[in-house]
């Protein structure tokens, strides 16, 4: 064997070891990706406990800030960053399993975008995955309240049914499923704890609404009569708002993210 027929023998055992790896392993998925090997129950629990923990996050850190200090200002400041931080590490944790929507607008667009040849959920894991995330969100919403001292379950009183308001959740959705959607189109899911997180704490600010942006997580929010609850009465208002979004951020996807044609 001459000098070089052993260096390409080195190299193709070296590339067989690495393959085995890859193997062992299981695929590298990035988050936000929804792993189609992954058992559906699996999925569905990783779903329930991550929007119960999103939520968690939310009411939590809403009362501890309306319990430190009376400006309302640094109480949203407060809430939005504890939210971003919360977030990020819960798409990093459950992106992997489940992809980590917390959201059924994301879950909806997904089946939509699977629905027209794009890679996405099935309507099965739809029924499945959409009851997991508003159980969870109740159930973290009634995990805060108990944390907190306050009454396990006490209707919100928020009122926030102002049109300006219903805007802002249009805006907020809209913005949301552009975001996860090109992340997608150009292959940067990974970026997406960063991502999704910091939208989110931005949108706090800039929308009138301080972006629920999220059905689940709206409904979980009405068990609260705390700084970030929503009264039972403004919910079908937001998350038509939000359905409405969803739709817009898909349209908004379809026109900029158009697929390079080939030149050939």
């Amino acid at each position: 064997m001459t000098a070089t027929e052993a260096a390409d023998a080195i190299e193709a055992t070296g590339h067989d070891r690495a393959g085995e790896a890859a193997t062992v392993a299981g695929p590298q998925l990035a988050p936000g990706a929804t792993p189609p090997r992954t058992p559906l129950k699996a999925r569905a629990a990783a779903e329930l406990l991550g929007t119960a923990l999103l939520v968690a996050v939310v009411i939590g850190s809403g009362v501890q800030a309306t319990e430190l200090t009376k400006d309302v200002g640094v109480q949203l400041l407060a809430n939005s960053i504890a939210t971003v931080f919360g977030l990020g590490i819960l798409i990093l944790l459950f992106g992997p399993v489940s992809g980590a929507h917390f959201n059924p607008v994301v879950t909806l667009a997904e089946w939509w975008t699977a629905r027209r040849g794009g890679d996405g959920v099935t309507a099965r894991e739809v029924a499945v995955y959409v009851p997991a995330q508003i159980a969870g969100a109740i159930a973290g919403a009634i995990l805060a309240d108990a944390m907190f001292g306050e009454p396990l379950v006490e209707w919100s009183t928020h009122d926030r049914s102002a049109g300006h308001l219903l805007l802002g959740e249009v805006v907020a959705t809209a913005g949301l499923i552009l975001l996860i959607f090109g992340l997608a189109r150009t292959d940067q899911l990974r970026y997406a704890p960063v991502a999704v997180a910091s939208y989110i704490g931005a949108a706090y600010w800039f929308t009138s609404s301080t972006s629920f942006a999220n059905p689940a997580v709206t409904i979980g929010r009405t068990f609260s009569d705390t700084f970030a609850g929503i009264a039972p009465g403004s919910v079908p208002g937001f998350v038509g708002a939000q359905l409405v979004g969803a739709v817009v951020g898909l349209a908004l996807v379809a026109f900029v993210f158009v697929p390079a044609r080939s030149t050939e």
